[in-house]
Formats: C-alpha cells, structure tokens, sequence
C-alpha cells in the first residue's frame, strides 16, 4: 500500500471518528443537559418565607401554615373601635362608596383573635383579595352583587346571615345594632370544621428583609391618606419601634380587644379607579361579566333599583374590572418607596403583588402590613423627619 493511500485511509478514520464523537454530543444536548446551581443562588427557585413564619407578616408562629382568615370590618365612626386588628397579618382598607364610605377586611394566619368585629357586608372587591391569599372569607350578609358571587362558591366562606357561629353585643353609646355583630375564636375553628373547609394554607406570601438597624432608620415622619372624613388616617413613624401609629379622623385607633393603638411595620398605599356600579353601562361591550345578570327586575330598574348604591374598585376582580395595576407608594423603615402594584384579573386567586421602582417584589419588614386603597385625585402626604 503506498503512503498516498495509507495518508487517505488516517484522514478517512479521524473523519469517521470526529461524526461519531459529533453524533453522541448532539444526542446527548437533545436529552437535556446536567445544570448544576449554586445553593447561594437559588432564591428565584424556592416558595418565599419557607419554615414557620407566617408567609404573610414575616413573623415566626404556630400556626404558620393555617389558612387565613379574612374578615369583613366596618370603617363607620359608630363601629369604632374596632375588635382584632392589633393582631391581623394584613388589613386592607378601600372604598365602599366612591370617594365616601370605606370597609376593611383584617386577615389573621398567627392569631385569630378572641373577638373579631365588629363584622359586616361583603362587597365583592374584597373577595378576589382575600382567594389571592387562600383565605376563608367571613361576613354578615353582602351587596347583591358580592352574594350573586358568593352563592357560585368562588371562595370558601363563612356567611354570619345564616351562621349560628357569629353572635351580637349589647349595643351600647353610638353603636347600631348593625355595628354589633361579632365572632370568637373558637367559632371559627368549630365553623371551618363544620362546614369542611381545608385547613392547611396554600399562600405563596411576600418577601421580607432584616429590620434597619436603629441607627439608619429617620427620626420620625407623618403619613395622611386622605380619604373622605371621618375615614380619613394618619400614621406618625416611631423610629424605636419602626412601626406607624395610626390614627382615624384624628382619634387615636385602638383595638377594642386589648385597647392598643394599631401600629403596623409597613404600609402599602396603592391607587385604584373607583366608579358605582349602573345599569347604564355596557359591561358585557368591555368584555366583562354582567354585574345584572341575577338582578330581579325590581332591583334592576324597577322601584327597588340598587342601581348606583355600591361601587367597583378596579382592584383586579375577574368580573367587572378593565384595570389590574396601577401606582403604589410603600412606608417600611420610616423610608417611602414609589412602585406599582399588580393583580392578574384573569385569575381571582391571583396574589395580589407589591413592586418597587425596579420592578421587583418589595421586601417588607416583618410584622403586619396595612394596605390602603385610594382613587386617583385623593391626597396622599408623606412628611419625612430625618
């Protein structure tokens, strides 16, 4: 064999040889590759707060992995002060009544206090909220339209219209008879294991960081939100505690359970379009569900019409809600933070979420986080005191 051929059949073997190598590379890529991560950078990867804390507040309990549960509160000057708050996860606070009446819902994972009331009607804008939270929701009664809801079993819910779980005070000084209705405890827990609910929490929560230590955090600072009066609220920062004492219609809020004032770790101020719910406009034209659709007639149009009495806050309800984010403002370690907020409304159990300016989940400090909601045009002042 002459060395032309012997230099042809090496050249012709390395080219076998190099297809082969190339051919089980290929193979291998299609099949996927091994990765291996870091443990150091696997935060986007694991459920926030894991362990036993509430995924709400940040702070360690016993209960860390018991469902929430979202109650129904009023806001009226009659009602006040109000019983449970001091020991809620999170409260929300928005518009019953557009650029009026406000209500809140405490929702309590920790603790669920002695005595939660006084409670009182849903409205369904809270509903989707409390579902993003896994929540069992409580309430007395509802607006047609949070009902006709309701009645679908979109949430888990405890109604005190037709619980024997929920009893009444004695009214006494201004409190209305509608300003009386309460619930204990262990009513709840004996309600939930009545009616079947699951107990264990399904709650992706928020993030939270380390408290700043004391010297980095500002001396003081003042927050209004200006909701209509008497609804209107104020926090002053305490740098000691690093919490906001809040105050409503210029009165010191208390809990009427234990008669502390209501001081969150953080707040979250979030703007959101208000308007009252006609039978004038074209909601199924917007592609949104009918809020008339279980309306009787004389409640519709006729001489009982509801027309005009109770509102939508376009909070990112899957229902009558064109609008699922908007502006936001955050008060954690005496500091203001601008970013937006965000809730899927193709999806009522969607969280709703917090963003900074960079678009990242805000971290808050552990301890209970209060959510105010107001529309555009109302005022919001935040005095820093360095």
């Amino acid at each position: 064999m002459g060395n032309k051929q012997k230099t042809i059949i090496i050249i012709v073997a390395f080219l076998i040889v190099g297809i082969i190598f190339f051919w089980l590379n290929s193979s291998s890529s299609k099949q996927g590759k091994q990765i291996n991560i870091d443990p150091q950078n696997q935060q986007t990867l694991e459920f926030l707060n894991t362990g036993p804390v509430s995924p709400i507040s940040g702070l360690a309990c016993e209960n860390w992995d018991r469902r929430p549960i979202a109650v129904m509160q009023p806001a009226d000057v009659q009602a006040r002060p109000a019983a449970g708050f001091s020991e809620a996860d999170i409260v929300f606070e928005m518009p019953a009544y557009t650029s009026s009446i406000t209500r809140l819902m405490g929702v309590y994972l920790c603790n669920i206090p002695d005595e939660i009331g006084a409670i009182r009607s849903s409205r369904h804008d809270y509903i989707p909220i409390a579902k993003g939270l896994d929540a069992i929701f409580v309430h007395w009664g509802g607006s047609h339209f949070a009902l006709d809801l309701l009645k679908e079993n979109v949430i888990d819910h405890i109604d005190c219209m037709s619980s024997s779980a929920c009893d009444r005070w004695d009214p006494t000084g201004k409190m209305r008879r509608e300003d009386t209705g309460h619930i204990k405890s262990e009513k709840i827990l004996a309600e939930i294991d009545r009616l079947g609910f699951a107990k264990e929490a399904k709650v992706s929560g928020y993030p939270h960081q380390v408290e700043a230590p004391l010297n980095q955090r500002p001396s003081g600072g003042n927050l209004r939100v200006a909701f209509a009066s008497p609804y209107d609220v104020e926090y002053s920062y305490n740098k000691e505690s690093n919490s906001y004492f809040r105050t409503w219609d210029g009165t010191i809020d208390v809990d009427k359970n234990n008669n502390n004032q209501i001081a969150p770790k953080n707040i979250a101020v979030l703007f959101a379009l208000s308007e009252q719910i006609t039978n004038s406009q074209d909601y199924v034209g917007k592609g949104l569900q009918n809020p008339w659709a279980g309306v009787e007639v004389i409640k519709n149009t006729g001489s009982e019409s509801i027309s005009g009495r109770y509102n939508n806050v376009q909070i990112g309800d899957p229902w009558y809600d064109t609008g699922d984010s908007g502006e936001a403002y955050y008060y954690i370690n005496g500091k203001e933070i601008k970013g937006t907020w965000k809730k899927d409304r193709s999806k009522i159990d969607s969280k709703l979420f917090f963003y900074d300016g960079a678009g990242k989940e805000v971290k808050f400090v552990p301890g209970q986080i209060w959510v105010e909601i107001l529309e555009p045009g109302q005022r919001l002042k935040w005095e820093p005191v360095q």
